[in-house]
């Protein structure tokens, strides 16, 4: 598989506190890698970077073999496409509305939308299961139902890179689970800042784990997940076992107290 995205030395502070430091990494095409830590790790500040909200104080982005700090905004935005956790908007648009704002990095300031707009359009909210839901008001929506049309504007960018900033941190377990499996199954290579352990080794086929802005670990969620590696970063015990039916490793965060009772059963 090709090198899509390849960080080398990547570092950003805020005033004198570095966020990220010296970070480097590698994505594949078509993988869905994760990016995990603590809070205040630096997974937001590393994806910000990467779509250019921020600008790194130090080291290179290589997208497609091409220095992404130097590329055209516009031809960066058609190369990847953006899904974060917060995605209220300051007006009442439709949700084909939002959708048709994908389409904004193929067009000249004053174009009109054409035929294959309006077709990408459809068939990107076709994709997330809301082409009934066109006409309707984007801020009646419920949380979940945004995030699918979030999603469906990103596929009618017709970008094959997204970058997720957590984005089922405010969803119930359903729409968590319905969010992952469409994003997987659009295979694209996915970038993703994901809270959550458990989701992380479901989806994910490689795993980086961020702990005060470095990449401290890296590997196959079966490598990274362990028992001493959760506690080390996390400082949580926990029980970690391959789940029968998903055959994926499934976590469970031991409370104070529990720790020693699983050490006695072992």
């Amino acid at each position: 598989m090709n090198v899509r995205l390849e960080i080398n030395g990547l570092s950003y502070s805020y005033n004198e506190n570095n966020a990220i430091d010296n970070v480097s990494l590698k994505i594949k095409e078509g993988e869905f890698v994760g990016l995990v830590g603590p809070n205040g790790s630096g997974k937001s500040t590393l994806l910000k970077n990467l779509y250019r909200a921020l600008t790194p104080d130090k080291g290179t982005i290589l997208l497609d073999g091409e220095d992404l700090l130097k590329m055209k905004h516009k031809k960066s935005a058609l190369k990847q496409a953006v899904v974060g956790q917060e995605n209220e908007v300051p007006f009442n648009f439709l949700v084909e509305e939002i959708v048709a704002m994908g389409r904004s990095p193929h067009k000249k300031l004053f174009d009109f939308d054409n035929s294959h707009d309006r077709y990408m359009v459809h068939h990107a909210l076709e994709q997330v299961g809301m082409e009934k839901m066109a006409k309707r008001n984007y801020q009646n929506l419920s949380g979940g139902e945004k995030q699918r049309v979030i999603i469906a504007r990103a596929i009618a960018q017709e970008s094959d890179l997204f970058l997720l900033d957590e984005p089922t941190n405010h969803l119930d377990i359903g729409y968590q689970i319905q969010v992952f499996d469409l994003i997987k199954r659009l295979k694209v290579t996915v970038i993703a800042a994901i809270h959550d352990l458990n989701m992380a080794s479901l989806y994910c086929d490689q795993i980086y784990v961020l702990k005060d802005g470095k990449i401290v670990l890296h590997g196959t969620p079966e490598e990274v997940f362990t028992e001493e590696n959760i506690y080390n970063v996390y400082g949580v015990h926990s029980s970690v076992t391959k789940h029968p039916i998903t055959g994926k490793m499934a976590i469970t965060f031991l409370p104070a107290g529990f720790e020693k009772d699983k050490e006695e059963v072992v």
